[in-house]
């Protein structure tokens, strides 16, 4: 029988919404800077909030155990694939006379095949990347120096993920050049958002793991990515 948590739950759907609000804006590229003697530089519009994402995956990991995070990541999957299935079905459908809104509603709403695809395939990636690397650094650390597992997950999943997304999603519609520096600059921001964002984390896991009574480390978990129910030992 799996334990109950005061706080897991509200975690998972937290984690689940500030990702779909993530792809929702993600398809804008947005020019920032320049800040000083750093040019300005094209970014996603998805980096003012995916990167919580990983912290989140971090929390999930730390404290609760790679099973844990493995539920959170498919949740979010599915309910990014269920947001872009309604959204396409919803357009689809014939628009009433009185809504005016149309064409609105398809550039808010309405997302390339290829957009998607490079959405869930970089997410699902990236993500167990980042979780499984946190877990094995918790083994290999023996549970100290927390920040060596959250900087360390997201130098591997942000790799991962940015790569994959980007490619995928923007490979022939912008130069090579462009494409090289939209990835490079979007992981270089990510990693530097980790590190700034290491003292929250320190706060938040420290905090949940004193109101939960629980230090996961998965020292016999299955780390297959599509293994669910049952025991989680291999």
């Amino acid at each position: 029988m799996q334990p109950r948590y005061k706080y897991l739950d509200a975690l998972t759907t937290t984690f689940v919404v500030i990702l779909l609000v993530a792809n929702l804006v993600a398809q804008k590229l947005v020019r920032l800077g320049p800040f000083g003697p750093i040019p300005a530089f094209t970014t996603s519009g998805a980096m003012v909030l995916f990167p919580i994402t990983y912290i989140f995956g971090d929390i999930f990991t730390e404290i609760y155990g790679y099973a844990a995070s493995r539920r959170a990541i498919w949740l979010g999957f599915c309910g990014t694939a269920l947001m872009y299935g309604v959204s396409a079905l919803v357009i689809a459908l014939p628009a009433d006379p009185e809504f005016r809104n149309q064409q609105a509603f398809v550039t808010v709403f309405g997302i390339l095949p290829r957009l998607l695809v490079a959405s869930l395939v970089a997410f699902w990636a990236g993500e167990f990347a980042n979780s499984f690397t946190m877990a094995q650094l918790k083994l290999l650390t023996k549970g100290r120096w927390l920040w060596t597992r959250t900087v360390g997950s997201t130098v591997v999943g942000q790799a991962v993920d940015t790569t994959l997304v980007i490619f995928i999603a923007f490979s022939g519609r912008v130069s090579w050049h462009k494409l090289v520096s939209i990835i490079v600059t979007g992981y270089i921001l990510k990693v530097i958002y980790e590190v700034l964002m290491t003292p929250f984390t320190y706060l938040v896991v420290n905090g949940l793991k004193r109101a939960e009574g629980v230090d996961a480390f998965d020292t016999s978990t299955n780390f297959n990515p599509f293994k669910f129910g049952g025991r989680d030992a291999a």
